[in-house]
């Protein structure tokens, strides 16, 4: 059975993503001779720092054994894939990848994305040990829940973050480098649900050539919100926010206090000319909403 949307944690705070599981997350391991299963989102709905860090581990580049970053968004849509049918077991065919491992496996000739969001943690590989796999890989299409790609032959589903698209394994186009000149470049907030915008914090993703310019005013709707940026090295200048480091975070935090719209909407960086490749003018975040109840704390 499927998680409502808009379900309420056991305390009665309304869920911080629009799609959220139990906050339980249960799931073998191809490469490991490991099995996962822990409670990562507690009653009152914050999260348990802890529990994050074995989820992590357990999603570690299977290569190198290096962890990496993992989207919190990601482990919360994990889970309501896994609750909308518990008769299902899972297992994690791919998770992060480190950056050299990903290279690697191009390198191979394996059909894997040059800015793959395996290597930002947004991205995972999960076999079902039952249920039809087109069948899923439907049903989440029909959702649209983010980006999620069907391998029939495989026998995995490609699940991420990203904005909703739906590909099988012959019209992928990781052969094509479609993210090359930042044409690919997305945002997300780190949560979908807010009390109060201040303190948001979004993160810029799939950019792959830099400099990029970020204004310091962005926008909701027809508002306007500030931003700072979360590393101290990003300068700015006349405006905007210059990311030119490869090593810099890509990350901005909202400063204005406002409360979201009741209505979805996403927020809109504006980037700065002169814009490298493909650049676009706009990037987009997910949609957010206002927070019904008292938020939960992402400690």
């Amino acid at each position: 059975m499927a998680t409502p949307l808009a379900a309420q944690t056991t305390s009665g705070v309304q869920p911080r993503f629009f799609f959220s599981g139990d906050g339980t997350l249960e799931l073998a391991n191809a490469h490991f001779p490991e099995r996962l299963r822990v409670r990562y989102r507690n009653a009152d709905g914050s999260y348990d720092a802890e529990a994050l860090a074995q989820i992590a581990r357990f999603f570690r580049s299977r290569s190198d054994g290096r962890s990496g970053p993992l989207s919190l968004r990601l482990i919360e849509l994990i889970d309501f894939v896994q609750d909308r049918d518990p008769s299902i077991t899972w297992t994690l065919v791919s998770g992060y990848r480190s950056p050299d491992f990903n290279s690697a496996l191009r390198s191979k000739g394996r059909r894997v994305a040059q800015a793959s969001l395996h290597t930002e943690g947004l991205a995972a590989d999960l076999q079902p040990s039952g249920g039809d796999l087109q069948h899923l890989w439907l049903s989440l299409r029909e959702l649209q829940v983010g980006g999620v790609g069907l391998y029939q032959a495989e026998g995995f589903i490609h699940l991420d973050t990203g904005r909703p698209r739906f590909w099988e394994a012959a019209t992928s186009g990781v052969d094509k480098n479609l993210s090359a000149g930042n044409a690919r470049a997305f945002a997300r907030t780190d949560f979908d649900r807010y009390a109060d915008l201040r303190g948001a914090v979004i993160t810029l993703h799939s950019v792959t050539a830099l400099p990029i310019r970020i204004g310091q005013r962005a926008h909701i709707g027809d508002v306007a919100v500030m931003l700072a940026p979360v590393d101290a090295s990003v300068r700015l200048t006349d405006g905007c926010f210059v990311i030119d480091d490869p090593g810099a975070q890509r990350a901005f935090t909202v400063t204005t206090s406002i409360a979201p719209p009741a209505g979805r909407a996403p927020i809109r960086l504006s980037t700065c000319g002169p814009r490298i490749g493909a650049t676009p003018r706009e990037i987009m975040t997910n949609e957010i909403e206002r927070q019904d109840a008292t938020p939960a704390k992402s400690g």
